[in-house]
């Protein structure tokens, strides 16, 4: 069982990756998808850090990826460490980031096996996220680089309902995805 929240592990095919089954009802996984999602190569949300995201999610102010977009200057000048003007320009950059390329987007949702180069094969092929969300194992498997585990990983990700509840409310909160061709800030 998982040490932090309890849930049964999973053994991977080969035998030597053992994960956490809880997904994001694990403290722990929350904040490694958290750390990721925040990170300079996937959302480049400045001022995101590590401690923080501690905080957050211990105190439950985070409970999945959608809520980073919630945060105000309020809830995070309760924060350890965090003055009002800390959290002004961290609500700012929470802002800047929900413009994002799509390429940086399929990169930060933490799709296994899912890393820069596959995501930018991905966003040139495919023309948005909805497109992206109904491929197919196959016809993933034609794009260059990507072979049947990683085709298998998108199309087992996109399938799960938690995560098509994440793009929605991601969506909700204002985050536009935008395709490479109209994307300048890269």
């Amino acid at each position: 069982a998982c040490p932090v929240c309890g849930s049964p592990i999973d053994m991977e095919s080969t035998g030597v990756l053992a994960r956490c089954s809880g997904s994001l009802i694990c403290a722990a996984q929350l904040k490694e998808s958290l750390r990721h999602f925040a990170s300079r190569k996937a959302m480049n949300i400045d001022g995101l850090g590590e401690k923080l995201i501690d905080q957050l999610v211990e105190r439950k102010i985070v409970k999945d990826l959608p809520d980073l977009f919630s945060l105000d200057i309020k809830s995070l000048s309760l924060m350890d460490r965090m003055a009002e003007k800390s959290a002004s320009k961290l609500v700012q950059a929470i802002e800047n980031a929900k413009k994002v390329s799509f390429a940086r987007f399929i990169y930060a949702l933490g799709i296994p096996e899912v890393g820069e180069t596959t995501a930018e094969i991905l966003a040139n092929h495919y023309i948005n996220i909805d497109a992206l969300t109904i491929a197919d194992q196959e016809g993933l498997m034609n794009l260059p680089d990507v072979g049947p585990v990683v085709a298998q990983n998108i199309v087992k990700f996109f399938a799960q309902e938690i995560n098509t509840e994440k793009l929605a409310q991601l969506k909700a909160y204002g985050l536009e995805v935008i395709s490479p061709e109209e994307f300048k800030g890269d």
